[in-house]
């Protein structure tokens, strides 16, 4: 079946923030249209205070920026504002992207105050994508990065996303779907996710289910004669105990089993869902059943699920919805478009903005970043940000140091360099071989298991170090000096 681009199902060319177009007016009538400038996204902190983010989303932004143009109807619309020139719209019209982009590829963690995406071109082209690109990299790194948290969190076992109905907005359930794989979930509630995407779906029945039938006996029993092959109860509408476990039992020795088959699992999802899963595994036991899997459900996050693992439930199967699909803990991935450097005659000239929130502060110029793993144990000992024409050779000692706090210095030997970001666009033209969700997901496993258990913490982690080199940090603290009125 040919994969449909799940941007096709929108115009989304006119998703962006006015003022992108009221600038880029004023760039074309100041004959600024087709000066170079580089930008970089970047985030200043990781959601839930934890030790790192996962990058995610590239793909639909790809999927745009292919799509890229003004049809009639937008033109019509800018005009009849009254406020943009007559060549301006003509311009657009005849439209066509033609930046490079750079960025790191999806699944990768990710630091705060790196480039995980940089864009460099004429000024309209390079500023008027700035929404699109954080409405869709900042959502699917926010749902990657929760995701990850959760299924580390289960240790090992299977988490499924089941908050379809829980997230704000159909791009929000099925990208939240995608993103929510990459982090690690096995699976979702949502159907569409895995037409699109491949991400497999999964359900049973719900409450509903179970109150249409004059019994919950009835109502799994004819279940079961459905999917005997698949049999999953929902054990909690009326009494987990005392008639949901009982009844599952009687069903599966009664419909499943007879039929040779053996029964898949049953469900809870409400209650105390430690004391449940326990009593649960040990009547599912005793009546022949350990192969039985528990499933829980009900408002799980990270924090529960390590709790209630740590009191001895009996899970084999989380189910997370709404915390996970809206990152209820902490909704906003902070991601920012920044300029870092224009050309002038053919030069870089480095731009920085400056604010009295240190945070604030942006690294100036056209950069690079790279990751340094130990070459003995492949684990990352930190992130440097370089000036682009700057090469890490890894066959000497690389002394690193923090950026803010200067004779912090470290000498890194018996080490290997990687360039984290890749070439995505050449002059417009796509450049970038697509990867397909499975590879992704199974290559953000085995980065994050190159990151050490100290930054894997959810509480206080040990801060990841992402550090400047001596010639960018020198760019940077010239620039300083000469902004800085006295």
């Amino acid at each position: 079946m040919e994969k449909i681009n799940w941007n096709q199902q929108e115009k989304l060319t006119m998703l962006t923030d006015f003022y992108e177009l009221t600038m880029a007016n004023g760039y074309f009538e100041n004959g600024l249209k087709d000066t170079i400038a580089y930008f970089d996204m970047f985030f200043r902190r990781v959601p839930d205070d934890g030790g790192f983010a996962i990058m995610a989303g590239l793909e639909q932004l790809i999927d745009y920026i292919k799509s890229l143009k003004f049809e009639d109807d937008d033109i019509e619309f800018l005009r009849e504002k009254g406020i943009f020139s007559e060549d301006f719209l003509k311009y657009l019209k005849e439209f066509k992207f033609s930046c490079d982009i750079w960025a790191i590829p999806e699944g990768t963690p990710i630091f705060p105050n790196e480039p995980i995406l940089t864009v460099r071109g004429p000024v309209i082209e390079a500023q008027f994508i700035e929404s699109m690109i954080l409405l869709t990299i900042n959502h699917q790194c926010l749902i990657a990065t929760k995701a990850n948290r959760i299924t580390r969190a289960a240790k090992g076992r299977p988490v499924l996303e089941f908050g379809t109905r829980r997230a704000q907005g159909y791009d929000g359930a099925v990208l939240g779907a995608r993103a929510a794989y990459i982090g690690g979930c096995v699976g979702t509630a949502c159907t569409v996710a895995d037409k699109e995407f491949g991400v497999p779906a999964s359900g049973t029945m719900a409450h509903s289910w179970i109150q249409l039938f004059p019994s919950e006996l009835e109502a799994f029993r004819a279940y079961a004669r459905i999917y005997p092959d698949s049999c999953t109860l929902l054990v909690d509408t009326y009494n987990v105990l005392k008639s949901g476990i009982p009844n599952a039992i009687k069903v599966f020795n009664e419909e499943v089993v007879p039929r040779g088959f053996r029964p898949k699992g049953i469900r809870i999802d409400s209650g105390d869902i430690a004391y449940l899963s326990k009593e649960a595994r040990q009547m599912l036991d005793e009546a022949g059943f350990p192969d039985c899997k528990i499933v829980v459900s009900n408002s799980l996050d990270e924090y529960i699920i390590r709790d209630i693992l740590i009191q001895g439930a009996q899970v084999d199967v989380f189910g997370v919805g709404e915390r996970l699909i809206t990152s209820k803990t902490e909704p906003v991935f902070g991601g920012v478009y920044k300029l870092a450097a224009v050309e002038e005659n053919g030069e870089i000239i480095p731009k920085i903005k400056i604010s009295e929130n240190v945070a604030k502060i942006t690294n100036p110029g056209f950069k690079k970043v790279y990751r340094l793993f130990g070459r003995q144990n492949n684990k990352a000992i930190a992130d440097v940000i370089t000036c682009a024409d700057e090469v890490i050779d890894d066959s000497k000692p690389y002394e690193i140091f923090d950026p803010e706090h200067t004779w912090k210095r470290k000498n890194v030997t018996d080490f290997y360099a990687k360039e984290l970001q890749v070439k995505v666009f050449d002059k417009g033209k796509c450049v970038y071989e697509p990867v397909d969700l499975e590879t992704i997901r199974n290559y953000c496993k085995e980065q994050v298991d190159t990151l050490w258990d100290e930054v894997l913490r959810f509480e206080n982690p040990h801060r990841y170090y992402v550090d400047l080199s001596e010639k960018l940090w020198n760019v940077k603290n010239e620039l300083l000096k000469k902004h800085t009125v006295i």
